[in-house]
């Protein structure tokens, strides 16, 4: 008895000792993510929520497609946030003629120019990088889109039998032009799913827009601080996985995402607009998206309004309106929309 007795108050301390270093962490991510903020503000004016979600991303360990008209500087805010960052960087322009081999990599043969004995070596591709920017991804064949699959949700690339494991942190920033259709490819839901959030990257306002003339027609080039370095990021992104989350708020997300699945059981009038809903991968991408953002604000713990706050850019890409929805011009974005004010959160 008396070894049970002392055995329980240790374990109760060293968990408590645990949690505290872990709030005191949360304070020097906070603080990290100020500084990674003001670095992409020498180069990016504006855009402080699409940044916000870039973030988020970073830290929930997960991948994000912007969608935005051409010169809204999608390309420049990624490389900047990657400068500030102690991340090897690598960018595909994504094109028709595009092969899976140029994302992942090829085996090509060497000879030994003694002994002639001749050997495959993989040659790795530009998806072996922290930070991977797929620049206008629905220009290439699905074929070509499918290579992304695997390394996205394994990050790993397997190739003649090999697999081989891609660096960490791994993430994907994936861009998309709404407006020019012709020579595109529809992205597959099994490629959108991969993504835990769409970013809609809008135009800047008059003020903003004054800002970037102004600051892109002079001669002078901001310059980018390194603020963190990966293993910070590793261990952030440790710390928002252990972060407690309650079980009101988990059940309040996945009633979120239930909600988005048409069917004769399903209550709310928005499921009537839906022609397909989100999955369980959109539950898991909300949960770990509300624990990064009450990280971002210094905050230890999740609550049901950080799912609210993250939901549009996590359920917009996963919920496909039906027939009589989209001819009434009523977008999957405005039906997430009507969705959050329908659920209520116990």
């Amino acid at each position: 008895m008396s070894d049970t007795g002392s055995g329980a108050p240790a374990l109760t301390l060293k968990t408590a000792t645990s949690q505290e270093a872990d709030v005191a962490q949360i304070q020097t991510m906070a603080a990290k993510l100020d500084q990674l903020r003001a670095q992409v503000s020498r180069k990016i004016v504006g855009q402080e929520e699409v940044v916000e979600l870039l973030l988020l991303t970073l830290f929930a360990r997960g991948h994000a497609l912007l969608i935005g008209v051409p010169g809204l500087a999608k390309t420049l805010l990624i490389q900047t946030l990657s400068e500030a960052m102690d991340l090897s960087f690598s960018r595909i322009q994504f094109t028709p003629d595009l092969m899976p081999s140029d994302i992942t990599g090829t085996e090509i043969l060497n000879e030994d120019p003694e002994t002639k004995n001749r050997t495959f070596q993989f040659v790795k591709g530009p998806v072996f990088a922290n930070v991977l920017l797929a620049d206008e991804v629905n220009r290439t064949p699905p074929k070509t889109q499918a290579a992304l699959l695997q390394a996205m949700q394994e990050r790993e690339v397997t190739s003649a039998g090999k697999t081989f494991g891609l660096p960490e942190p791994f993430l994907v920033f994936a861009t998309q032009n709404p407006i020019e259709q012709e020579g595109t490819y529809v992205l597959p839901e099994a490629q959108l799913d991969r993504f835990m959030f769409m970013i809609n990257v809008g135009y800047p306002s008059m003020d903003e827009e004054v800002r970037i003339v102004q600051t892109t027609t002079s001669d002078h080039e901001p310059q980018i601080e390194n603020v963190i370095n990966r293993d910070e990021i590793q261990q952030f992104q440790e710390l928002v996985r252990r972060m407690p989350v309650a079980e009101h708020v988990v059940r309040y997300a996945v009633s979120l995402v239930r909600a988005s699945r048409p069917g004769a059981d399903n209550p709310y009038d928005a499921a009537k607009k839906i022609q397909w809903g989100a999955g369980p991968r959109a539950s898991q991408s909300l949960i770990l998206a509300a624990k990064a953002k009450a990280a971002l604000s210094g905050r230890y713990a999740a609550g049901t309004d950080d799912v609210k706050a993250v939901a549009t850019a996590v359920l917009g890409h996963r919920v496909v309106v039906n027939f009589d929805a989209a001819s009434e011009g009523v977008g999957a974005i405005a039906v997430v929309e009507e969705l959050l004010s329908q659920v209520s959160a116990q």
